[in-house]
């Protein structure tokens, strides 16, 4: 290996010295690369005897350039030389020569997608930015299905509208949406709403009654759900409900268990992401007082039995206090 390793600073010595010691090429650089050192470089390609020379390459190339050959593939232009009784090379030949000079490429129009933006969106509290989407619910027949709209906010997690409708359509949005800004009672200019780019998120419709509430609207990119994350948790959170039906047997049903549940997710469902609080209390400011009423009774348990806590006094989950669509990379730097 030695002896090998001793002539590869040569090039063309390597297979040489590997078949005067019996050893194969394979298992010395294997050796090498093992060891870190650097593999000898290939030697250069010898160019074939039977290529042709640079003369006959551009003038293969000004034959191609003709204009009865400009707009025709290299096997129509060897096919049509063929039957006038002249060969100058072969198809892939033909080839090489165009690719070399960049005259090879796709001549239909591709359809080129535009680059859509990220959304960055951030609220420090309620009633900053929404988020809905529409989901389908399985009706009482195959192929039927009821249509399920949710408005969220992000930072509460709390279901401010929502309806089944038996269709899609920006004019059932309209209304609802309508009512949760009046509930709520939201200046223009406050409220982002952020959706994905549906035909009922996309219509003139529902841009024509964001601009006459002061509504800034956000859109996620094609075929990225991370984008609207809070509304996708919503929807399986909804699904994976163990009393979620398999199909509803009418819009009536449906109504009945989706305010049901939409109570219970408001009022009860203690959310991770809002420090095990529920959206209610998130939303109408009463975080801090629970917050404090469970360090009270965390603090009691510490006084009672400090050896069960290891390294420190026991806190509760913190409270929100900045939600994102797709933070900056700069501010997950900062939270790591």
């Amino acid at each position: 290996m030695d002896a090998v390793a001793a002539t590869a600073h040569e090039t063309g010595v390597i297979a040489a010295a590997c078949a005067a010691v019996g050893l194969s090429r394979a298992s010395f650089h294997r050796r090498q690369a093992a060891a870190g050192r650097p593999a000898a470089p290939p030697p250069p390609r010898r160019k074939p005897a039977r290529a042709l020379a640079a003369e006959e390459r551009g003038k293969i190339l000004d034959l191609l350039r003709q204009d009865r050959f400009v707009d025709q593939a290299p096997a129509e232009v060897y096919a049509t030389l063929l039957d006038e009784g002249l060969y100058h090379c072969s198809i892939r030949t033909m080839y090489r020569i165009l690719h070399e000079n960049n005259e090879v490429r796709e001549r239909r129009q591709q359809l080129r997608h535009p680059v859509y933006a990220k959304p960055e969106l951030v609220a420090e509290g309620p009633n900053q930015v929404w988020s809905w989407d529409i989901t389908k619910l399985m009706g009482p027949r195959k192929w039927t299905y009821f249509y399920l709209y949710v408005i969220l906010d992000i930072f509460s997690r709390r279901v401010v509208g929502w309806c089944v409708a038996d269709t899609e359509s920006a004019l059932l949005f309209k209304p609802l949406f309508k009512n949760a800004v009046d509930q709520h009672t939201i200046p223009p200019g406050q409220l982002t709403l952020h959706a994905d780019r549906g035909p009922s998120m996309k219509a003139k419709a529902t841009a024509l009654l964001l601009a006459d509430l002061g509504v800034t609207k956000s859109h996620s990119r094609p075929h990225t759900s991370d984008d609207n994350p809070f509304s996708e948790s919503c929807f399986k959170t909804l699904k994976y409900q163990p009393q979620f039906p398999k199909r509803f047997g009418s819009i009536e049903d449906a109504k009945s268990f989706c305010r049901a549940f939409f109570d219970w997710y408001n009022q009860q469902h203690h959310h991770l992401g809002i420090g095990l609080m529920t959206p209610d209390q998130v939303h109408y400011g009463q975080a801090e007082r629970v917050h404090a009423s469970r360090q009270k009774t965390l603090d009691h348990a510490f006084r009672a039995n400090p050896i069960r806590f290891v390294n420190k006094a026991p806190e509760p989950p913190q409270m929100p206090t900045a939600v994102w669509i797709n933070p900056p990379a700069q501010k997950l730097k900062v939270k790591a």
